[in-house]
Order: structure tokens, then C-alpha cells, then sequence
């Protein structure tokens, strides 16, 4: 059994408060535009971390993690990438993930929009976890855990914050 973080969109800023979510997780999971090594350095003291680079992510965090990731997480296939749309609105690099790796769940960023859907078509969970950082049209600051235990993935946690009442 596993317990993960999953954020995205920090954007070299990230509330206290968010640390504070993640402080029970063995996995942090970071979607794309990190924004610079401080996060990821910080979230490396929490616990292991898998992350993409995103648009806004310069060279050097590009060297450091890949565009998209494909990982087990106990029987748990996971495929993750920054821009990849969701069910029924997937970008073309987010369809070819699907369709190469058939990943159980799909984790993807860029929206700033949390959100979280079930894709019948392709038997997947795809997870958006918004934006965990300060910069963006984003009202909320948000970010997910859940549990995964063997296949299954469940006690689903959502982080919201207004961006008005956040505390660096």
C-alpha cells in the first residue's frame, strides 16, 4: 500500500499548506511545470518523487526529468505527462500514451483546472490535480492524494486553498 501526492502547475511557488498535505505520502507525483529545483528539492525531503517537465520549465529542469513518464505503482500502471488533455479531449501525445502503454491511470497538468474522470472508452482514471502554485488564471490553489493498494486506488483527498487566503 502506497499513499501519493499528486500536484502540478507550481510554478516555482508552492504554499505551506500543500507541504503539509503531502507530509503523510510515500510518492509525490509532479505533472509538469515545476518551475525550479527549490520545489523539487523540497518535495525530495517528503518523500520519492516522480515528475515531467512542463512548457514553462526551462532547459535544466528539462535534463533532469522526462517529458512524460510510464511507472507501476504497485499493479497500478501509470502513464504521466504535462499536456494531455482528458477523456474525450485528448492531445495527440496523450492518446498515443494510452494507446501504447494502456495505463490504468492517466495524470496530466497544464489546466490549472483540477479534475477528476473515469474513461470508460479506455478503462482508465485520469487525474488533472490543478495548479499547486501561485501563477496562473487559477482561483484555487489545489492538489490530490489517494491510496493505492494493489489495483485498486482509493480514500481520494482533495487540497483547496483560495488563492486570496494562501500562506507563503
Amino acid at each position: 500500500m502506497k499513499k501519493i501526492g499528486i500536484l502540478s502547475d507550481t510554478h516555482a511557488s508552492v504554499p505551506e499548506r500543500v507541504w503539509e498535505f503531502f507530509e503523510d505520502v510515500d510518492e509525490i507525483w509532479h505533472a509538469g511545470d515545476i518551475g525550479s529545483f527549490e520545489v523539487l528539492d523540497r518535495l525530495r525531503s517528503i518523500a520519492e518523487v516522480k515528475a515531467v517537465y512542463g512548457n514553462i520549465d526551462n532547459h535544466l529542469i528539462r535534463s533532469s526529468v522526462p517529458e512524460y513518464q510510464v511507472f507501476m505503482c504497485e499493479d497500478v500502471q501509470v502513464a504521466m505527462i504535462h499536456i494531455g488533455g482528458y477523456p474525450g479531449r485528448y492531445t495527440k501525445e496523450g492518446k498515443s500514451l494510452i494507446r501504447q502503454y494502456r495505463p490504468d491511470l492517466f495524470v496530466s497538468g497544464h489546466s490549472h483546472i483540477l479534475k477528476v474522470m473515469y474513461d470508460r472508452t479506455h478503462e482508465l482514471l485520469h487525474i488533472n490535480p490543478g495548479a499547486a502554485g501561485n501563477k496562473g488564471f487559477h482561483k484555487l490553489i489545489t492538489a490530490v492524494k489517494l491510496r493505492v493498494d494493489g489495483k485498486k486506488m482509493s480514500d481520494m483527498e482533495i487540497f483547496e486553498l483560495e488563492r486570496r487566503q494562501r500562506s507563503y
